[in-house]
């Protein structure tokens, strides 16, 4: 195994000193597996797939490569005049199960000349996309037999003695069959997305080929390779190639929208970016909160990561607007923030994939909020029975643990929003995961509710006098929500316009038969199970303290 001079990435640093101590000789790489990888700068070293990169860094000297994917079947990359010297040396199969007892055979046979003292060969072999021939749904005889055999390559004295290695590439660990990932005699190593360094190091070394595309990045890269984190080098390389052939230069403040763009293509489906064009101004009533989130934003600057909040829980009745105030918390906060979309999947082990994949790119962010709507039924329960055996549990497992790791203090702020947080598994909402939990209420006066409705009007175009004016008074309802609000107004405008009428007059005449979107009785319910969350009572307003 290589030992090269120049900085190599932690995890080949990992892989190297794992085989060079003897300790494994079987390596699952997990993670950020489909990315272009750079080589060092040395001649006839580039970059290309992870299983070129590991030929070129890892194994430049080994005698025979042996690569399997479904696709293209089992190829001889390296060494193919002596792979022929073998006597069951033929057609390699294409099918996973022949090919796996192919390289079975010959690792058997390579290992034999060993034993018996006669030539040494080095081999290597590279199973790529693994998870999606060796997966953990197919659970039958052909599938159970090749991993069987796989995981022999790493556990057979016979092998492990010699000059064999083997590498298991699959994006997600979950998604690999158990006989494979849980096996202890195989290494797993994650492998990040690139961070900041290595985008910088990209942009560097690929200026003088891209000329056009990155001269509007200015002589500092590091501020470019900082807004770029969480994107893969392959898709960076795709949206540079893209804009020198366009002509057009990158600029530093389209860097963001960009790599939204990118990481959700990446991510289809599971998750969501929210533009930055709210601020706390926005946001009306809730002072007490606005004062507390721009505290910790002021903190957050400063880098005082000790003292961010690792979570919060917004609770309160339906329409009360906790996606708006995470809205306004992202323009604010000038920090990216993700909305975590439908990650649950029908087939077998998908859903904790999908996880995995969430969570490898909120990792490589850097300061982000993510936002989980719906939280009650996102989280999963610590009781996995139902519909779903044994996923909501994991689901529940996973989330737990990676709310609670404290190296994620400071740089992911989770916010949970639900209107029944009694729904929401306590250990989830326990301080370390959910430091700050957060009421948030219908108005608790007419005032109140015209303050919303005026607030709201204004970003309609429509002018409404400061006061309630004479003509609505004593018909303005409490207990109104934004949600609420927010179609009332809609309707407002589609009657003034149907009947030439002013807003005045549409309005005295909605309220004058007004009909709650949501039942009292419910609203106050909702609203007593939020003041029950509460960890501030300066959240709550005076009318709501009793609850």
């Amino acid at each position: 195994m290589a030992l090269m001079t120049a900085p190599l990435p932690v995890w080949v640093q990992t892989v190297i000193d794992l085989y060079n101590s003897q300790a494994h000789t079987q390596f699952l790489l997990t993670g950020n597996v489909n990315d272009q990888f750079e080589g060092p700068s040395e001649p006839g070293i580039s970059g290309g797939s992870l299983s070129d990169y590991l030929q070129q860094i890892v194994i430049p000297r080994y005698d025979v490569v042996l690569r399997y994917d479904p696709g293209n079947g089992l190829r001889v990359d390296r060494g193919g005049a002596l792979f022929s010297q073998w006597p069951g040396a033929g057609s390699p199969p294409r099918n996973a199960r022949p090919a796996i007892e192919f390289i079975s055979a010959y690792l058997r046979y390579c290992s034999n000349l060993a034993g018996l003292g006669q030539t040494r060969i080095k081999v290597a072999v590279i199973l790529a996309d693994a998870d999606l021939f060796l997966h953990s749904d197919d659970r039958g005889a052909e599938t159970n037999a090749a991993a069987f055999l796989v995981r022999e390559w790493s556990r057979d004295p016979g092998f492990t003695r010699h000059d064999i290695v083997s590498f298991l590439l699959a994006e997600n660990l979950n998604e690999l069959h158990p006989l494979l990932r849980q096996n202890p005699a195989t290494a797993q190593v994650e492998i990040p997305l690139p961070g900041s360094p290595e985008i910088q190091n990209w942009l560097t070394l690929h200026r003088p080929l891209r000329v056009v595309a990155l001269s509007g990045l200015g002589e500092d890269l590091r501020s470019a390779a900082e807004s770029l984190t969480g994107t893969t080098l392959a898709s960076l390389d795709r949206m540079v190639r893209l804009a020198e052939h366009r002509r057009q230069p990158l600029q530093t403040s389209e860097l963001g929208r960009f790599k939204a763009e990118i990481i959700e293509r990446e991510c289809p489906g599971l998750i969501e970016f929210l533009p930055p064009r709210l601020t706390l101004n926005d946001l009306h009533g809730q002072e007490s909160l606005k004062l507390h989130l721009r505290q910790n934003i002021t903190l957050w600057k400063a880098s005082r990561l000790d003292l961010i909040p690792q979570g919060y829980l917004l609770c309160g009745p339906v329409g009360t607007g906790k996606t708006y105030v995470v809205k306004c918390l992202a323009g604010e906060a000038g920090v990216p923030v993700v909305i975590l979309k439908n990650f649950r999947d029908k087939w077998y082990g998908s859903t904790e994939g999908n996880l995995e994949k969430i969570f490898r790119t909120l990792r490589a962010l850097g300061r982000c909020c993510v936002f989980i709507d719906e939280a009650d039924q996102s989280l999963g329960r610590r009781d996995s029975g139902g519909s779903e055996p044994g996923v909501s549990g994991r689901v529940y497992s996973m989330f737990a643990q990676e709310m609670s790791d404290p190296a994620n203090r400071g740089r992911i702020l989770w916010i949970l929003a639900t209107s029944r947080p009694d729904l929401v598994e306590v250990d989830l909402k326990r301080p370390g995961r959910i430091d700050v939990k957060v009421p948030l209420f219908p108005t608790p006066t007419a005032d109140e509710s015209w303050n919303l409705i005026r607030g709201l009007a204004r970003g309609r175009k429509l002018d409404l006098p400061p006061t309630i004016p004479t003509e609505l008074e004593g018909k303005v309802p409490d207990l109104m929500t934004p949600g609420e609000v927010d179609a009332l107004l809609t309707q407002l405008q589609r009657e003034a316009v149907a009947r030439n009428s002013s807003p005045l007059e549409a309005l005295s005449r909605r309220f004058q038969h007004y009909l709650r979107p949501v039942s009292e009785e419910v609203l106050w319910e909702q609203t007593r199970l939020a003041v029950a969350e509460c960890s501030d009572a300066d959240f709550i307003p005076d009318r709501f303290r009793s609850l």
